[in-house]
């Protein structure tokens, strides 16, 4: 019997002929960022850089389902994000991508526990056991009380600490991270880098990270940065 075809894990990333624009007034479309060819294996880290309106953003958010490109391939395995329709898309996000945002997203008025546990709730209206305890062992890991009652008490570094902790609950193959160091100080900044990619590399997940935070850029394996229209190497 002929061996099965090998199916490429779903943190390996393929980019080919990308091509990402923004709505324009005038001309209906402006050009922002050609990618012609770019492959990322599982497991690694990468580091995107550049000006403020060059594309970061826009790019994670196409590497992450949440929108999509003008033209190419978006390859996270065998699945190609720019071929699935937006309900496709956000199922694919839900089951492999953990986000981390610059400003947190955080619910206040809820627990630092049922913050990391909000991922659990889509369909439900209570998570299990098991996922409680999941993140209970994430919380005491990043040095965060889960019994917080209201998330708005907790400093800046610890409620990016709760935002990593929601990312990582459910272990996903992906995470993707906008800015998570900028609203830091160089104290909390650095201890959530140090967070970041240690429990990225301990779960095994691929690690897209947009920053302007060079310290943070330079413990990722790979780094690009947007000059123009292009993703190049610094």
């Amino acid at each position: 019997m002929p061996a099965s075809p090998a199916v490429e894990p779903s943190g390996t990333l393929s980019l080919r002929g990308l091509e990402i624009a923004v709505p324009d007034r005038a001309a209906g479309w402006r050009p922002l960022l050609t990618v012609p060819e770019l492959d990322l294996p599982a497991g690694a880290s990468l580091g995107i850089e550049g000006g403020s309106g060059a594309g970061k953003t826009t790019l994670l958010h196409i590497l992450a389902g949440i929108a999509t490109p003008r033209a190419g391939r978006v390859a996270w395995g065998e699945t190609d994000l720019a071929a699935l329709p937006a309900p496709a898309r956000d199922a694919w996000r839900r089951r492999h991508v953990g986000m981390v945002f610059q400003d947190f997203h955080l619910v206040e008025g809820l627990s630092s526990l049922a913050n990391v546990l909000l991922p659990a709730l889509f369909g439900r209206t209570r998570a299990s056991a098991a996922e409680r305890a999941a993140a209970m062992a994430l919380l005491d890991r990043l040095g965060v009380r889960g019994d917080v009652a209201d998330v708005a008490a907790l400093s800046r570094g610890e409620r990016q600490r709760v935002a990593l902790a929601r990312a990582l609950l459910f272990r996903p193959p992906v995470l993707i991270a906008d800015e998570p160091t900028a609203s830091l100080d160089a104290e909390a900044g650095a201890t959530v880098g140090d967070l970041l990619v240690g429990l990225a590399a301990e779960t095994g997940a691929t690690l897209l990270v947009a920053s302007h935070d060079r310290a943070l850029l330079g413990r990722l394996q790979w780094q690009l940065r947007i000059v123009g229209n292009c993703l190049v190497t610094p």
